[in-house]
């Protein structure tokens, strides 16, 4: 599956635009989420917002992906974690599972939004390419963060369901922090990255 259909410094704005609009929306929805369940830590940390600028990280969020996909790769995309504290939430472990899911499916939800817009404009235009890659960027930024490895957003639901053994050492690799975890999942890319593409191409499918 293909972001984008060539390399070029139109391209380029257009997924960086895509990109920072779409992973501010998700970040920002795990601290509404948490907000509305009881826990404030994001709102102190000034993570209520749809300010770009506020969630991304120059090296995760820009440019690695962008160097994983010119070189062919299926991009890691990752932001700054907004922070919560799962003791403050409503339902617990449940609580802690909503907010590490509102992200993804907010991006399920904007790619089903911009979908029906490839209908109206015009092939090959500027904004029916940017819609173009909205729908696949966010199909995307949906499956890759349900993987349900630490401390991507689908490890959540694990946490949830799980036994305390478990969640230790989901726990242990979560404090390894990012650095090892993306350099985890592009030891792994061979295997995760084909299932990644395969299940983003058949909803993409689905909903184009």
């Amino acid at each position: 599956m293909d972001i984008i259909s060539g390399i070029n410094i139109t391209n380029i704005v257009i997924l960086i635009v895509a990109l920072l609009l779409s992973m501010s929306i998700h970040e920002a929805m795990h601290g509404f989420t948490a907000y509305w369940l009881g826990d404030d830590t994001a709102q102190k940390e000034g993570r209520l917002t749809f300010n770009p600028f506020v969630h991304i990280d120059l090296y995760v969020t820009i440019l690695l992906p962008l160097l994983l996909i010119i070189v062919g790769l299926p991009p890691i995309l990752a932001a700054k974690p907004v922070p919560f504290n799962p003791s403050r939430l409503k339902y617990e472990e449940f609580g802690a599972a909503l907010v590490g899911i509102s992200g993804p499916l907010t991006n399920l939800l904007l790619a089903v939004a911009f979908a029906p817009l490839l209908n109206v404009l015009s092939a090959g235009s500027l904004f029916y390419n940017f819609t173009v890659v909205m729908i696949n960027l966010n199909v995307l930024l949906f499956v890759f963060n349900m993987l349900p490895l630490p401390p991507l957003d689908g490890s959540r639901l694990l946490y949830a369901f799980s036994p305390d053994p478990v969640r230790k050492f989901l726990q242990q690799i979560e404090s390894l922090g990012i650095v090892f975890i993306i350099v985890i999942l592009m030891l792994l890319m061979p295997i995760i990255g084909p299932f990644i593409s395969n299940i983003s191409s058949e909803i993409i499918s689905f909903l184009v």
